[in-house]
């Protein structure tokens, strides 16, 4: 029976159940799959040499002969050595091998054989350790590129690289060309059949890179292309017409003048709920750029519509923040508000749930509890979700299907999306699929930027000088840890001790890593929130108020703190990123971040804002103890600008959209090969792309396009729905 991409992989030679099962792990169940399974690296065994010349630094391939048979010797309980003698024309060396004892059979006394290593000593006494080989006669991975791909365990590299061969050269001709001949002239791509050889076997580096090229252009195109289908899918649906109404009003509830970024933003929102369809914006601005305005300004807009709105934020700090200060200020505007969290419960909770349901609440402020069972809306015309990146798109769209009767119909709710993180646009549009996109790229009048400084552990007293020197003048300071203890011992110690308060709850042993701390770096050296707060309180600033809060405390008693850190009723606020996003402390001057280059940029960013709030000039200070300069020079880049998307993209560039905001949030596909952060070039190009091929076929039914509408549906195989 011929092979073809969709045979079974248990039909290729040497893979059975076992391996079936383990390939299936890497979501590799048909040829087809192998064919697309691309490579995350190569190997360039092309180098090669005798073994006299042999260079002791670079791997090569040598050619030799066995010149007698491997001798296996058991050195103790687990070690196993293999040893085999190999001479070319110029010489002899020792190849050993490390528990491997399958080689006393593989090699042959009077064979040759092409083995791949470095070849380490002198003249007379050279040696391999561990070399790759392979028959002279029968040479297939020796003396090429070999791809390396991510592997599972069952599954060598060898055997993946082995099984993909076998694909490439019986069934590459087989796989459908997805990409129009018109674009692969116009962007010098080359067709599937040859990319598929040159990405998994390429002949030479500059071959695989154009292969690769192809295959991200491809993907991105597809991306590009399902979201515009969205987008067109959402531009004919029917919305809820909010007619728009003078803004002079809304103005005269604020007690400041507005941006003319805010203005521009406000003018968007009132075009879009008026168009007649949903409105899905994103309004992205820096810290302290004035979001919560425009929160306010489509409640009051849904109200004086007759509409509801409900504000979803990811903390109860953050929902009751949002609830006292827009509570107040719509109040005179008739916009009544209530506040829904966790933490309302009982008879209080049923009034407002009654109060909601009936139309008595015209702007709803909570958390997650907004969606939950049995919570449901009058009339719900715009749904707010702050600090999006904090909630997936199910979360989001749960809330948007509680909307507003229309006719006899639900009519899908207005959404604005808020967030404090700002990207760059181009990639805003990918990562937020297809939400329309406001910047606010101006800072209201009065915000004096906040000097940034980063200083090592030997500055250490001179900034606990600095942090009694401000609150002697009368200001207060923020202290953020990376982690709330560091192992259980250090916290059994403590509470040994009688250094941890009472009302902290036992931690599991695993500390709370935030940034990008991996789990193999040294986590002893952290600074622990609990013991630090209790080092600083009894033997640092034993005559200041020196308050804690973390993430792992109870609602109550992180509110507790939070608000007396608010009332000036504490000097120093100890804290772990639970503060990221948080309370507004005017009077807080001073943020020192321990451990710095623990965390990304972005998050350091977002840290840095909780200061500068007030009039008082405000300082950040990053502490680190690491020895690279790359560390370093990174957080330089913080101390360097006070932008927002300049520090972004640095955050970007270094450490990759899954780290920096983890895609699957956004309920956009998985990129098997394109990086929206490397790639931004190609991006552009492929956006540019399906512009044009939508502009000519909307909905990609001409027979050219067919096999591409199909990957798009494929690569959106949960939203298909939307293209039909």
């Amino acid at each position: 029976m011929p092979l073809t991409v969709n045979s079974d992989v248990r039909e290729l030679p040497g893979v059975g159940e076992t391996r079936a099962k383990a390939l299936d792990k890497l979501g590799l169940r048909t040829v087809g799959d192998l064919l697309r399974y691309l490579p995350r690296g190569y190997e360039d065994r092309r180098p090669s040499a005798c073994i006299r010349t042999a260079p002791a630094q670079l791997p090569v391939c040598v050619r030799a002969m066995v010149a007698e048979s491997p001798r296996l010797s058991r050195i103790r309980r687990g070690l196993e050595l293999t040893r085999v003698r190999a001479v070319d024309q110029t010489g002899a060396m020792t190849i050993t091998f490390f528990n491997q004892n399958y080689v006393k059979n593989a090699l042959r006394a009077g064979e040759e054989y092409v083995f791949f290593g470095r070849v380490e000593g002198p003249p007379g006494r050279r040696q391999m350790t561990n070399p790759e080989f392979e028959p002279a006669e029968r040479v297939r991975f020796t003396g090429r590129i070999l791809p390396v791909y991510p592997l599972t365990k069952g599954i060598s590299n060898h055997l993946l690289a082995s099984l993909t061969l076998q694909c490439v050269e019986r069934c590459a001709g087989q796989m459908t060309e997805t990409l129009p001949p018109a674009l692969l002239a116009q962007y010098g791509l080359p067709p599937m059949e040859e990319s598929l050889r040159s990405i998994h076997f390429p002949a030479a580096p500059e071959d695989a890179a154009r292969a690769r090229r192809r295959f991200i252009f491809e993907e991105l195109l597809q991306l590009s292309c399902g979201l515009a289908l969205l987008k067109g899918r959402r531009d004919q649906a029917a919305g809820r017409i909010f007619r728009r109404r003078d803004p002079a009003p809304f103005f005269a509830l604020l007690p400041f003048p507005l941006t003319g970024a805010q203005r521009r933003a406000m003018e968007d929102m009132a075009r879009d709920m008026a168009s007649g369809r949903p409105m899905n914006r994103l309004v992205q601005g820096d810290v302290g750029s004035g979001k919560t305005m425009l929160a306010a300004y489509g409640a009051w807009l849904a109200a004086q519509n007759g509409c509801q709105t409900a504000l979803m934020a990811p903390t109860e700090l953050l929902a009751e923040q949002h609830f006292r200060s827009l509570a107040p200020l719509l109040a005179p505007a008739g916009v009544r508000t209530a506040l829904l969290t966790g933490a309302v419960k009982g008879a209080r909770r049923r009034q407002v749930c009654q109060s909601l349901r009936e139309g008595e609440v015209d702007l709803m402020i909570g958390t997650q509890a907004l969606i939950s069972e049995g919570v449901e809306y009058a009339a719900l015309g715009l749904v707010i979700t702050d600090e999006q990146h904090r909630f997936g798109v199910d979360q989001r769209s749960a809330l948007a299907a509680k909307g507003a009767p229309m006719g006899g119909a639900s009519a899908p709710p207005h959404v604005l999306v808020m967030s404090a993180t700002p990207i760059p646009r181009t990639l805003a549009l990918i990562i937020y699929g297809d939400l329309d996109v406001s910047v606010l790229d101006e800072l209201p009048p009065g915000r004096t930027p906040v000097k940034t400084y980063v200083i090592g552990e030997d500055k250490r007293q001179r900034m606990y000088g600095f942090v009694r020197k401000l609150v002697g003048e009368g200001r207060q300071v923020y202290m953020v840890c990376p982690s709330v203890v560091t192992s259980s011992e250090s916290l059994e110690s403590a509470q040994a001790q009688g250094q941890v308060p009472s009302a902290v709850p036992p931690f599991p042993a695993k500390p709370a890593s935030l940034g990008f701390l991996g789990a193999s770096e040294n986590e002893s050296d952290l600074k622990a929130a609990v013991a630090y707060a209790k080092e600083l309180g009894e033997k640092i600033f034993p005559d200041l108020r020196v308050g804690l809060v973390h993430g792992r405390m109870k609602a109550g008693e992180k509110d507790a703190a939070m608000a007396a850190f608010a009332a000036g009723a504490l000097d120093i606020l100890v804290s772990t990123t639970v503060i990221e996003v948080g309370v507004d402390v005017p009077n807080a001057a001073l943020m020192v971040v321990e451990n710095a280059e623990r965390f990304g940029l972005s998050q350091l960013h977002q840290l840095r804002g909780r200061v500068g709030r007030g009039r008082h000039q405000s300082y950040c200070v990053l502490v680190s103890s690491a020895a690279g300069p790359d560390s370093r020079e990174r957080l330089k880049v913080l101390a360097s600008t006070t932008d927002g998307f300049r520090i972004s993209e640095e955050d970007l560039r270094l450490r990759g959209p899954g780290d920096f905001f983890g895609q699957r949030q956004h309920g956009l596909p998985d990129l098997r090969i394109a990086d929206l952060a490397s790639d931004m070039a190609v991006l552009t190009q492929a956006q540019d792309a399906a512009a044009r091929l939508l502009e000519e076929d909307p909905r990609l039914e001409r027979p050219e396009h067919r096999r591409l509408l199909g990957q798009v549906k494929r690569m959106f195989a949960d939203r298909t729905g939307s293209f039909n």
